[in-house]
């Protein structure tokens, strides 16, 4: 039986971020940055692979290691991280996988003959007299590559562009030969950084990293993170050079542009949109563990409309499975809204984070297929808002919590489809030093809805599953 498909939708003990999704035959392929549980820094984890038929988004395979930073002849010592990498096939049908390492200004080459092999260190990507694209008089920081193979060769995306960091004009784009690394162009600046973007139409929009390039209908979307950091942008041109006309808004990670509230605790954000078997689909991440370095992908359905503009979509829980979650149990941590509605309380607990955030029990899996759920969420407390979007409540007769800490009188207000609106009950939670489940009989209506659970009463306790539960 097919289990629903989930946001995140790899499994929550691993932390793929940045994610560019790829069709190859009959897979959609996942590259990405690597992030480590409770880490220190951003992508300090060697390159993964993982794959879902193009049929079944639930169904997400480990492909194993795909390149590793001591790999970079630079890099033997591992002192540098691999950060957000793009992978293109080639006119040679191998495939080409770019980075760049944290500490240069460079954009390196790997190539595999599969899309989910072993990649090898193929060299930088260069001008034709050797001199390497970043490393010229007039180029600017190399970082976050996007690339599109067409024709005999590909378009190569890059930039780094801090609103306030001076001298960097945007994303910009060189052509590559037919051997994936050598520049045949100079580079031309396609969309523009805050400090350029006034009179462009890309001004509160403006580029800041997270360059990614797809060709929809015989046109090109240049996908990137904006200023804003929480957001993906899109704009479009006819041409891979530009010009670009700004889009708008993709998707926020904290649903900013759908409301004024932030629905989750933001950071920053990179993917891609990929046709997945006739459907479009944007791919973004989450933060978790109260760090901006433990990231986790995300996906939602979108539209592309006749016109060819693409309306912001919602964060949910349920982007992969093409449809609402039907009742049963799920991770808490599948939640897609988490926030405060009143101050923290600071001192809940000695050297407690005061804010709630989603974590876990385990340490980081540094093998994948040898990790387990452990997830949570951690410091609900008066005020705390968890959402699910969407269950299909057909049925649905009660529901139950499973919830460890100390607290006293609390209790989780069940909200439907507003979480401002009036809550149709609640269910007690009991204080425990085990994960024990605490459950309700409820009245809820059939039909698809959003599911918000409010903090209230006395204490500080976490979250590890939620099931709704149904009269057969």
């Amino acid at each position: 039986m097919r289990h629903p498909g989930v946001n995140p939708y790899l499994p929550l003990w691993e932390y793929v971020p940045d994610g560019e999704p790829h069709v190859f035959g009959d897979r959609v392929y996942l590259y990405g940055s690597h992030d480590r549980f409770n880490g220190y820094n951003f992508c300090l984890n060697d390159y993964v692979g993982w794959s879902a038929p193009v049929t079944d988004l639930s169904d997400w395979r480990y492909e194993g290691v795909l390149y590793r930073r001591t790999q970079d002849p630079r890099n033997a010592d591992g002192r540098q991280c691999l950060y957000a990498p793009d992978v293109a096939r080639g006119p040679d049908g191998r495939y080409y996988l770019y980075y760049a390492l944290d500490g240069t200004s460079m954009i390196s080459v790997a190539v595999c003959d599969t899309p989910a092999g072993a990649y090898e260190y193929y060299g930088d990507v260069a001008y034709p007299d050797g001199t390497s694209l970043g490393a010229r008089a007039g180029d600017e920081h190399q970082f976050d590559p996007g690339v599109l193979a067409e024709g005999d060769g590909a378009w190569l995306y890059s930039g780094f562009c801090p609103p306030m960091m001076p001298g960097r004009t945007g994303a910009r784009v060189v052509r590559l030969a037919a051997d994936m690394r050598t520049v045949l162009s100079d580079p031309v600046t396609v969309v523009p950084g805050a400090q350029t973007a006034r009179g462009t139409g890309f001004e509160g929009h403006a580029f800041f990293e997270a360059s990614s390039i797809r060709k929809v209908n015989g046109r090109y979307y240049f996908i990137y993170s904006s200023e804003l950091s929480h957001e993906l942008c899109y704009a479009t041109a006819d041409a891979p050079t530009g010009p670009f006309a700004y889009g708008g808004t993709l998707v926020s990670n904290a649903d900013l542009g759908l409301t004024d509230h932030v629905r989750y605790f933001t950071g920053n954000n990179h993917g891609s949109i990929e046709q997945i078997d006739g459907r479009w689909y944007v791919f973004y991440h989450r933060h978790t563990n109260a760090t901006s370095y433990s990231r986790q992908g995300c996906l939602e359905p979108i539209t592309i409309r006749p016109d060819g503009s693409i309306p912001q979509v919602a964060i949910t829980s349920c982007g992969p499975n093409g449809g609402p979650l039907p009742a049963g149990e799920y991770p808490a941590a599948i939640a897609c809204n988490l926030y405060l509605t009143k101050p923290p309380v600071v001192n809940a607990e000695a050297g407690q984070n005061p804010f709630p955030h989603i974590t876990q029990d385990d340490p980081d899996a540094a093998d994948p297929t040898q990790g387990r759920d452990s997830s949570y969420i951690a410091t609900l407390t008066e005020g705390v808002v968890v959402g699910y979007k969407y269950f299909d409540c057909r049925g649905v007769t009660a529901l139950a919590v499973k919830a460890r800490g100390m607290c006293y009188g609390a209790k989780l207000e069940v909200r439907l489809d507003d979480p401002e609106g009036e809550p149709v009950g609640s269910v007690p939670v009991a204080a425990s030093n085990e994960w024990s489940w605490n459950r309700a009989e409820l009245p809820i209506p059939d039909g698809v809805h959003a599911l918000y659970l409010k903090a209230a009463g006395f204490g500080v306790y976490s979250l590890a599953a939620i099931r709704l539960e149904t009269a057969e």
